[in-house]
């Protein structure tokens, strides 16, 4: 029988590690004097208690991590670490549920960007950091951090690494060494995430403003820190500064690594992943202009405006939005949503599917094609000029068979729990995505408050399964998994 205590000495080291993350609401408390200090303290003391409490425990089986421990423990560690974030919701709203408050931060760290909470406008500063800084956390991986540090606790980081990274070539690597590899990760994530913070300051936001919407422009969170959200500020240069670290967000962070030690951008240039994105979204916004244009009252640059904020927004799975989009043309934001699906880049802070994998099924089909015209041509399918092997073809496949069986399942069972399909087709597709805003009830001029309890869990384990991408999670409840 597979053995899950020495998984759980692991998680209780890097419970106690989460738990001390919280000095950092604590100091905004204190600087703003705004009456939620006391609950993260608290909130501190019960982490490390809880985690104490398991080492203790489980000390006695401690041992190496093994291949399979990784998806165990990446499992455990999101659920972990999204029950220590909600403690201090619970303590600050003796009126907001479990369902909510575990939905709250497990959005914040997929970096999902759906809410439950109204009039952000008046939340403690401490309160509105925190969800910001679990976006800015969950957006490289906290599981990558944790890489980082993960020698200091006696434990083999490359399992982690594997089952925590985005998209169909995880096994590649920056240097040769795994904590390396994080790091130099990391290091491009805070100085793009410093760059954003200084743009969106010169730009007209306040210094807190500022800082929030940087944690969750780069790492594509869509939290913000007012009700309507960028609409709020009504500033052309925010959305611009916005839109281009939205896009930085949402292209693969190794280019960016790469982009600045060589200080050349031509691995952006010579990568079709990014080449694609851009160019999906550029077609995108000129045609949805012009037909928002042509169906509303807008004029045409006062539509492109509109269109280019809330699209690249949506489809990179940020979900700000400058204007209520539900009211628009239903073609509009349903093609939006769609791009949500596949418009980032294999290694960004985005959700779906990844553009690699789409652009490598493309040219298999291509192949398949071709292979119906002349039966022995050797077509090889080929990605920045590499050849992809055959299985991660099929594997791709088998994933993205899994995600439109999740989709669709979870589309029926939102139904019968009493949505409309609309709302409950978009709601699946701003979870499992993590783009965090759909149509219906949970469009942009509402949030998911409106879901009964079970929908909401529902929600949080739609987003928890986008993050991870679905196999790391679906991996742990076969049969074949827990036999020895």
């Amino acid at each position: 029988m597979y053995k899950l205590m020495p998984i759980l000495h692991v998680l209780s080291k890097l419970v106690m590690l989460f738990s001390g993350l919280f000095i950092f609401p604590s100091l905004v408390s204190i600087y703003y004097h705004d009456g939620a200090l006391d609950d993260f303290l608290a909130s501190m003391f019960v982490g490390l208690s809880v985690g104490l409490f398991l080492w203790a425990a489980t000390r006695r089986y401690e041992r190496e991590l093994r291949p399979r421990d990784g998806f165990v423990l990446v499992s455990l560690l999101w659920i972990g670490f999204a029950a220590t974030a909600t403690t201090p919701f619970l303590l600050y709203y003796p009126h907001m549920n479990v369902a909510q408050a575990f939905f709250e931060a497990m959005s914040g760290l997929t970096t999902t960007g759906a809410t439950v909470l109204s009039d952000l406008d008046s939340l403690p500063q401490s309160i509105n950091f925190w969800r910001h800084f679990l976006s800015w956390l969950g957006g490289m991986g906290i599981i990558v951090l944790a890489v980082a540090v993960l020698p200091l606790l006696g434990v083999g980081g490359m399992q982690l690494y594997k089952a925590e990274m985005a998209g169909p070539m995880k096994d590649s690597k920056l240097t040769p060494r795994i904590m390396q590899t994080a790091k130099n990760l990391w290091t491009a994530y805070a100085a793009l995430t410093l760059a954003a913070f200084l743009c969106l300051r010169l730009a007209g936001m306040s210094w807190f403003d500022a800082l929030c919407h940087a944690f969750t422009s780069l790492s594509l969170g869509g939290f913000s820190s007012r009700s309507d959200s960028i609409a709020y500020f009504d500033s052309l240069a925010i959305e611009l500064v916005m839109i281009v670290f939205m896009l930085l967000g949402a292209m693969n962070f190794a280019n960016h690594f790469l982009a600045f030690r060589n200080r050349s951008i031509r691995h952006f240039l010579h990568d079709a992943e990014t080449r694609s994105v851009l160019g999906v979204m550029g077609v995108s916004i000129i045609g949805l202009s012009g037909y928002l244009a042509w169906h509303s009252n807008y004029d045409y640059f006062t539509a492109m405006r509109l269109v280019s904020f809330n699209l690249v927004s949506v489809a990179t799975g940020s979900g700000f939005v400058s204007a209520d989009f539900g009211n628009w043309p239903l073609s509009v934001p349903l093609w939006m949503l769609m791009l949500s699906c596949f418009a980032v880049c294999t290694g960004s802070t985005g959700g779906g599917i990844k553009m690699g994998r789409a652009l490598i099924l493309f040219r298999q089909a291509s192949g398949d094609i071709i292979r119906l015209l002349h039966p022995t041509a050797v077509v090889p399918v080929k990605i920045n000029q590499r050849v992809v092997p055959p299985q991660v073809v099929q594997s791709i496949l088998s994933f993205i068979f899994a995600y439109i069986a999740c989709m669709v399942l979870s589309t029926f069972v939102f139904m019968m729990s009493g949505l409309d399909f609309l709302s409950a087709f978009t709601a699946v597709i701003a979870c499992i995505n993590n783009t965090g805003v759909g149509l219906g009830v949970v469009g942009p001029s509402s949030n998911f408050s409106v879901l009964n309890d079970f929908q909401i869990w529902m929600g949080s384990l739609l987003m928890l399964l986008g993050r991870l991408e679905i196999f790391t999670l679906l991996i742990i409840v076969t049969p074949a998994f827990w036999r020895k």
